[in-house]
């Protein structure tokens, strides 16, 4: 797919030659940083080392064989590695990073389409190729024509869908939180954010962790009810419209949402540990980045205008688009089946009860 905009005339005027194959391996490499069980392990990688799987990528670009293989065939390593992230600076190239990492990029474009298709959703028809053959670059910038709004707004809630639907499903969630609560348990018994070469993090796949997280004493137990799926409960469940000091705290700061864990365990009179807030930011929500920690302003431009092509906001021109931006501020509270009523009335009392 970035080669077919790489491909777009109104793109490939731009590209010198060898930039074509720059692009499209790039974006083959675009996510080889992600670990074992994708972004439930980049919240580890998250707390842990403050690094994230894009960190990882141009980290395994530049000192794996990986390095000799991309040198060998006459690109350099450290443009490759900074553009499969979106992060290489060169000047009047900004659209190169925006082909593979920005409100409509490919990567996003892909997911989309694929995950919906092979998990039965019906919205994920979306006429990418429209919105291909509309881009454009403006100011530097990668900007798509005024003719394709309705392929764009098909696109954006295509991706707001596929988040409630798939990436932040309920049953899907519990699975990851326990998932990750088992890694970060382990964590010190089995050292995985213990790697210091490229070789050690890739041995770390989800075959061999999952087997080590078996053994783990610290992680067992949670594995063994995964595995009979005696998954945790959502007993709370909340969308937040209004925006406030306190619902932006347990949206955005983790010792926030843990000091309100607390004292929901505290009022339902549970083990703290069984109760756990669930927000769409957390990193190891798959896909985050793509709906929450990004604008969703495009921008547009009308190629007919005279004065030339001048750039519009998206949510200017869209009341659709504009209507949707801040839409998932849902909030969870898991705990164990036992405590569901009781971490459910608590939790009312803390933050309301859900109409």
């Amino acid at each position: 797919m970035a080669g077919k905009v790489a491909e777009n005339p109104n793109i490939s005027r731009r590209i010198v030659d060898q930039e074509f194959d720059s692009i499209r391996i790039s974006a083959l490499l675009h996510d080889i940083g992600h670990g074992p069980f994708s972004h439930i392990f980049e919240y580890l990688l998250s707390k842990k080392l403050h690094k994230t799987h894009e960190d990882l990528t141009t980290w395994l670009v530049q000192k794996s064989q990986m390095s000799d293989i991309i040198s060998e065939s006459g690109f350099n390593p450290k443009k490759i590695s900074l553009l499969a992230v979106g992060k290489l600076q060169e000047q009047g190239k900004t659209f190169l990073n925006q082909i593979i990492s920005s409100a409509v990029d490919v990567d996003k474009q892909d997911f989309i389409v694929r995950d919906t298709f092979h998990t039965g959703a019906e919205y994920g028809f979306i006429d990418i190729f429209r919105l291909i053959h509309a881009l454009n670059v403006l100011h530097e910038n990668l900007a798509v024509e005024i003719g394709a709004i309705s392929a764009i707004e098909a696109f954006m809630i295509a991706r707001i869908e596929s988040f409630k639907s798939i990436y932040f499903h309920r049953v899907g969630r519990a699975a990851q939180i326990m998932l990750s609560t088992a890694m970060e348990k382990a964590d010190e018994e089995l050292g995985l954010t213990a790697f210091r070469t490229p070789e050690e993090y890739l041995a770390l796949d989800d075959y061999t962790v999952w087997s080590a997280l078996k053994k783990c004493t610290k992680s067992k137990k949670i594995i063994n009810n995964l595995e009979k799926r005696k998954l945790l409960k959502c007993a709370y469940e909340r969308t937040f419209y209004e925006k406030d000091t306190t619902v932006s705290n347990i949206f955005g700061l983790e010792p926030y949402r843990t000091q309100i864990q607390n004292d929901i365990a505290k009022i339902a009179k549970v083990d703290a540990e069984t109760v756990i807030i669930d927000v769409p930011t957390v990193e190891s929500v798959p896909y985050h980045n793509s709906v929450l920690m990004e604008s969703m302003e495009v921008p547009v431009f009308n190629k007919n205008q005279i004065n030339g092509n001048k750039a519009y906001k998206l949510t200017e021109l869209s009341k659709i688009i504009e209507n949707l931006k801040g839409f998932l501020n849902i909030l969870r509270v898991y705990t164990i089946e036992k405590n569901r009523q009781k971490v459910e009335q608590a939790t009312v009392k803390i933050l309301g009860r859900v109409l």
